[in-house]
């Protein structure tokens, strides 16, 4: 391995490694624009001139790899005059934008111009402008003040896999631009405000709203899908004002799908904020002694077999954990936490959890996908395979509806009885499989929310073991959960008990009239209208389907109102931060239930948060692991049985509404309008 000298300091790197990234092992700062690690080289901007000795001139350190024996200097007068220079021709163009431009107080451009900036410039020449550019809802475009830098078109082009940005012109005529006028159709589109070094792109329904430093920020965890993604909430009082990614190597690197991140505005419309109960087919303001001892009434005047619960796809795991042994106390074993239908087997942990982990993506040399479209699903995990895909070598296959990816993939049908074909062998992909060092496959919500989805998932239990996926070292049997409550409700044990109805049971029985008291603890997805004559008790935050068709309302607070415990796809127990407080009287989900339980006679035992916390790893063991992904046994899981051949589904059309948040958000409207043409938002219709 090369060494090298920076500032007088040796160091030893990799091959390969450039001068800017051995200067950042050292700690040792360069400034720049148009370098990211994550994106390729494009050394347009030159602020990262270093001298290096012997040089005849000074070296781009952003695209110079380190040599033996290298001496580099990064603050002679030289680099400093050539730093001055480039800022200085930075600024011939730039408008000044400062006070009214939201990037300010956390812009590059400002920051270099205070380190290397001239207090007054020597060109008379007016500035060139930009016309107006319309790139969407979610992106505000003032492009008078790019600097070319390209950043956006490289994301666009090698992450996103969404190449629609583009250089036109040359010179000081060129312009950042969409090749045709459109607006930028990608769900990772977010992500091009947080890599621009100036304000020439930035949050469109942010816009004018706050400055950086008035907004308190809160390192926590996404919750609108089921990577668990690492984000920052940004909060202005009461109010979320935008949510930006925080950096997970091991998750969502440092990208977040356009939900996540532009949903936030759905967090204070159509809240939730004190009691209702449902007189003479209208939702009267109650208070809480009142709505916990009607509540109370009606689980005590029911039979235990009469009495069910659901829990939908935002539950935190303290909350379920706090129904689950609420319904213990009374006896009762229907409850479900699959409200989508999903036919999982909870027995083996391996069934039901991302194996291969979001990381091992890369390790990868095959994949075939089953039932699932993951950029609709789960777009920065998308992201991940098309990163492994760009570095060659990787063959991808699909079972299910066509889609654009942004990867090339082999289709080989929509027919879950491919998986039988590919099983034995007589399918052409078994080989690529078989042949492959770390084989993968990802088995969706697509394919297990069918009546044979126990069969399919036994299925693809029996094609991972036949074509080599569960080795020693790796296991790529991998499902891809839509749904940030399902992994924690599965290790919770929130599934039916002995003799306990599930989603389809409980839907059918209330159909009949055989229950008297549903539960839904943030159930929005299930089709209200099988609920029949039960009374209905709905505990969460957006007056969505379950508030609606409820009886009983009970306020709860969203995931960013409340310190909370998720389970990603993969396996991995992390916690929410409390940014906001919830609205009004609404109040953490696991002290309602904790109230509710002293109402009924029947106290749980535990006080605090700490001791609910307690009470999770109690159940089981991975929530007291928190930030660690906890692998699971190998095991047999799935109900053998023929496959129906019948055509595969995906899980998700609408990626913008699929939760009462983005359903309550104006920006994700907007979006849907703009992106989607008329579709509608996700309901459930099944059981």
């Amino acid at each position: 391995m090369p060494k090298l000298t920076i500032d007088g300091r040796e160091i030893e790197v990799a091959p390969g490694t450039t001068i800017i990234q051995a200067a950042e092992v050292l700690g040792i700062e360069i400034p720049r624009f148009c370098y990211h690690e994550r994106l390729t080289i494009a050394g347009n901007c030159r602020m990262c001139l270093v001298e290096v000795e012997k040089a005849p001139k000074l070296v781009a350190s952003c695209s110079m790899p380190v040599g033996e024996g290298m001496v580099v200097k990064t603050a002679t007068p030289n680099v400093l005059k050539a730093r001055r220079g480039v800022m200085e021709l930075m600024l011939i163009n730039h408008p000044l934008d400062c006070p009214i431009c939201d990037q300010g107080g956390e812009c590059d451009l400002q920051d270099q111009a205070v380190a290397f900036g001239r207090d007054r410039g020597r060109f008379a020449e007016a500035k060139h402008a930009v016309r107006q550019k319309d790139f969407g809802p979610l992106i505000k475009a003032e492009m008078t003040r790019c600097i070319h830098c390209t950043r956006c078109i490289r994301f666009s082009t090698e992450v996103a896999g969404v190449p629609q940005l583009g250089g036109i012109g040359r010179g000081e005529h060129m312009e950042i631009d969409t090749y045709v006028t459109k607006a930028l159709e990608s769900e990772l589109s977010g992500n091009l405000i947080d890599l621009c070094p100036v304000g020439a792109l930035t949050n469109k329904p942010y816009a004018f709203k706050a400055r950086p430093w008035e907004l308190k920020k809160t390192e926590s965890i996404d919750a609108l899908d089921a990577l668990g993604s690492h984000i920052r909430i940004d909060a202005r009082g009461a109010e979320v004002m935008r949510i930006l990614p925080s950096n997970c190597d091991d998750l969502n690197e440092e990208w977040l799908g356009d939900k996540s991140r532009f949903s936030c505005d759905g967090l204070a419309r159509q809240r939730l904020d004190q009691p209702y109960i449902r007189e003479n087919g209208k939702l009267r303001p109650a208070s809480w002694d009142e709505a916990l001892a009607l509540a109370a009434s009606k689980l005590k005047g029911a039979r235990p077999d009469q009495v069910a619960a659901i829990a939908g796809d935002l539950a935190c795991a303290e909350s379920m954990a706090a129904l689950k042994d609420l319904l213990d106390g009374l006896g009762s074993p229907h409850r479900d936490c699959r409200q989508d239908g999903a036919r999982l087997d909870p027995a083996v942990r391996a069934g039901y959890l991302f194996n291969a982990t979001i990381a091992g993506i890369e390790q990868a040399d095959a994949l075939l996908l089953v039932g699932t479209n993951p950029r609709k699903e789960a777009p920065v995990l998308n992201a991940r395979i098309r990163k492994r895909w760009l570095k060659g070598k990787f063959p991808v296959a699909a079972i299910g509806p066509k889609a654009d990816l942004t990867y090339r993939v082999d289709h080989l049908g929509t027919s879950a009885a491919l998986l039988d074909a590919i099983a034995k062998g007589t399918h052409p992909f078994a080989a690529t499989l078989k042949a492959a060092q770390k084989p993968m496959l990802i088995l969706g919500m697509g394919a297990l929310r069918r009546q044979d989805g126990a069969q399919i998932q036994a299925a693809a239990r029996g094609l991972a073991e036949a074509c080599g996926l569960v080795k020693e070292g790796w296991n790529g049997f991998s499902v891809l959960h839509t749904a940030a409550a399902r992994v924690g409700g599965l290790d919770l044990g929130f599934v039916p008990g002995a003799g306990g109805k599930d989603i389809h049971g409980i839907l059918d029985g209330a159909t009949k009239g055989e229950m008297a008291v549903v539960y839904l603890l943030g159930a929005d997805e299930i089709d209200m209208s099988r609920l029949g004559k039960a009374f209905v008790i709905y505990q969460g935050h957006h007056g969505d389907a379950g508030a609606h068709r409820a009886d009983l309302i009970l306020p709860g607070a969203a995931y960013t109102e409340k310190n909370a415990t998720y389970v990603n796809t993969e396996g991995r127990a992390q916690r929410t931060t409390l940014a906001v407080f919830p609205p009004g009287q609404a109040r953490e989900d696991w002290k309602i239930l904790r109230a509710l339980s002293d109402a009924l006679g029947k106290p749980l035992p535990y006080d605090s948060l700490s001791q609910v916390r307690a009470r999770l790893a109690a159940i089981n063991p991975v929530f007291g692991q928190p930030g660690k992904r906890v692998g699971a046994a190998w095991g047999a899981f799935g109900s053998p049985g023929a496959v129906a051949d019948a055509a595969l589904a995906t899980a998700i059309d609408n990626y913008y509404m699929t939760d009462p948040i983005g359903r309550a958000s104006p920006t994700m409207a907007v979006s849907v309008e703009t992106f989607l043409a008329g579709a509608k938002p996700r309901t459930g219709t099944h059981g």
